[in-house]
């Protein structure tokens, strides 16, 4: 069987359209013939990663963010660590964002993210983002009052659409400087985390995945739905696009998930830098000099 056949726009929302989760599936029909056939699937892909990776790193024109939003289980580590398990770690970068820190909450919204950008040439990967900051602020807006933003601010019914704004801009900024913007939303049904979180309380080598925290945020399970929803109609762009990942299958999920990063990197028709007649020269006596000691 060869490379699983999708088409990004599938799962892509487009700029402007007001996105409905309950209208998008959480699980379509796998694009592997088994386990062993997803193995063969993944690591065919892995190494077709790794390839372009090299690329881009060589090139040192672009660089690529991949961002990882998602109800709570729905299998963000593992399709990075699988997905991403290839690539040279001398040219990715992966930064796992929590709560806030002192530092983080005396600066802007967009700050302790903004520092963790990959450079050209590099991959970055977001698990969470500044997302979070129309997300999980937005559902417990009461954590606005440890920002330090000014009273007006506070109080203003416009803070939100002036936080996808400012993300709208960043990147647009970042795609005008060459960081592609690719970001996924893992889509998993309340059903299928109920079974995850189970899962997690079963098995004893995980069970430090789970928290009475977690029960706690389950239960504003539909307050996130609606936070997610407008979040991606907001800051879904033709140059930053959201992608909402069917998430109930975690094989299938990690499959379309590399096979939008393939498509991405290919997309910018990137190739190693053409070696000039001077360094052909160059190359050649250095060529002789190295045979000439090996005798």
């Amino acid at each position: 069987m060869g490379a699983p056949k999708i088409h990004p726009r599938d799962f892509r929302p487009a700029p402007g359209e007001r996105v409905h989760l309950r209208r998008w599936p959480t699980h379509i029909r796998r694009l592997y013939q088994g386990e062993k056939d997803y193995r063969h699937l993944l690591v065919k892909d892995v190494k077709e990663l790794s390839d372009l990776q090299q690329i881009l790193y060589a090139s040192g024109t672009y660089s690529l963010l991949l961002i990882f939003q998602a109800m709570d289980a729905a299998g963000k580590d593992g399709a990075i660590s699988h997905v991403m398990s290839g690539v040279n770690p001398e040219g990715c970068d992966v930064h796992a964002f929590k709560p806030p820190s002192a530092e983080e909450r005396a600066h802007d919204f967009l700050w302790r993210t903004t520092v963790r950008l990959p450079g050209r040439g590099r991959i970055g990967i977001f698990n969470r983002s500044y997302y979070e900051e129309v997300l999980v602020v937005r559902v417990h807006p009461e954590l606005l009052q440890g920002q330090g933003l000014p009273p007006g601010e506070l109080a203003d019914p416009g803070l939100w659409a002036g936080r996808y704004r400012s993300i709208v801009e960043l990147e647009r900024h970042l795609h005008r400087n060459g960081t592609r913007v690719v970001k996924f939303f893992l889509h998993l049904s309340r059903e299928e985390q109920r079974r995850r979180f189970l899962e997690r309380i079963d098995e004893p080598d995980k069970n430090w995945k789970f928290s009475q925290d977690d029960m706690k945020e389950r239960a504003f399970w539909n307050d996130y739905r609606r936070a997610y929803e407008k979040c991606l109609t907001a800051t879904a762009t033709k140059g930053s696009p959201w992608y909402i990942v069917p998430a109930d299958d975690k094989l299938n999920a990690r499959l379309i998930v590399s096979r939008i990063v393939i498509q991405t990197l290919k997309g910018l028709g990137l190739a190693y830098p053409v070696v000039s007649r001077a360094r052909k020269a160059e190359l050649r006596a250095i060529g002789r000099q190295l045979a000439r000691k090996g005798r």
